[in-house]
């Protein structure tokens, strides 16, 4: 009886414990990020079937990005505080596809938006070197793209040398995480900052 009593009172220390633990949702670094670039994945190649499915889903990250105005569009990994890096998915672990592709180079673009503008695109090599705009293969080649079947959406720290090499801070992966317009992946980021934020400011300020 004794004993029982005693794992009973240690159960309830416990649970007191894990309820009274704060889960950290986002660290304090990436809470204070500012600037933002979106990339697509450098190892996705092209899809002979949806050639531009990439593409349309990293100009759709950008947009819901300017549109909330939380972040400001980078250009390069040299002036970015986190790296979005997007990547569609068709449901199936392996295609055909074309590498070697300069991904997410583009000629500097200004777009409207419902918050005034997109800027796209990027003039010259950014000066660090692992650079997340181009491809891991020197020229276009036909490949077998083996990964994951569903869009994946993931935050790495920018401001570095080889910032994709890092594990991710963040990462959504689901199908059609990237599905336009509403792209399910920024909204479930964009909670996630908002809920963080709101952690910290309470923690602050108990």
């Amino acid at each position: 009886m004794k004993r029982a009593l005693c794992l009973l009172l240690l159960l309830s220390c416990i649970a007191a414990a894990a309820k009274d633990k704060k889960k950290i949702l986002l660290p304090d670094d990436v809470l204070q990020a500012e600037t933002v670039l979106v990339v697509i994945d450098p190892d996705a190649g092209m899809a002979l079937d949806a050639p531009t499915a990439n593409r349309n889903a990293q100009e759709a990250v950008e947009k819901a990005l300017m549109n909330w105005g939380r972040f400001r569009l980078a250009t390069d990994v040299s002036t970015a505080d986190l790296v979005v890096v997007v990547r569609k998915g068709n449901g199936k672990m392996a295609q055909p596809t074309i590498g070697g592709l300069p991904t997410s180079n583009r000629p500097v673009i200004i777009e409207p938006t419902g918050s005034g503008g997109r800027v796209g695109g990027s003039a010259g090599t950014p000066p660090l070197s692992g650079d997340p705009t181009g491809p891991r293969t020197p020229s276009p080649a036909p490949q077998v793209e083996v990964g994951e079947s569903q869009d994946t959406f993931a935050v790495y720290r920018g401001k570095r040398d080889d910032a994709l090499d890092a594990p991710p801070v963040w990462r959504y992966i689901a199908k059609d995480g990237l599905r336009s317009p509403d792209v399910p992946a920024f909204y479930a980021f964009r909670k996630l900052v908002v809920e963080s934020e709101k952690q910290r400011a309470a923690s602050q300020h108990p």
